[in-house]
Order: C-alpha cells, then structure tokens, then sequence
C-alpha cells in the first residue's frame, strides 16, 4: 500500500493555527484582522 504523504492530528492544529491560539498574539490578531478585511470566508482552521 502507499504511504501516507501528510500525517497529523486535528487537536495540534487547532492548537497551533486554531482562532484562539490566533487571538492570543498580537501578530496572531494582526492575522486575522488581514483575512477580516479581505473577506475571507474562513478566518482560521
């Protein structure tokens, strides 16, 4: 069988790239005032 080419678990994620770990920086909220005002349809993961 083939291997898997991206391996990773939803809980690290979230937690690395996740809105709340985005919110808890300043240049995570800097982030994510950049996508707010592109209008992305999905801020973060």
């Amino acid at each position: 069988m083939a291997q898997q080419t991206l391996r990773g678990t939803r809980l690290k994620q979230k937690r690395k790239l996740g809105f709340r770990a985005r919110m808890r920086t300043k240049t995570g909220r800097r982030v994510i005032n950049a996508r707010r005002s592109k209008g992305r349809a999905r801020l973060s993961v």
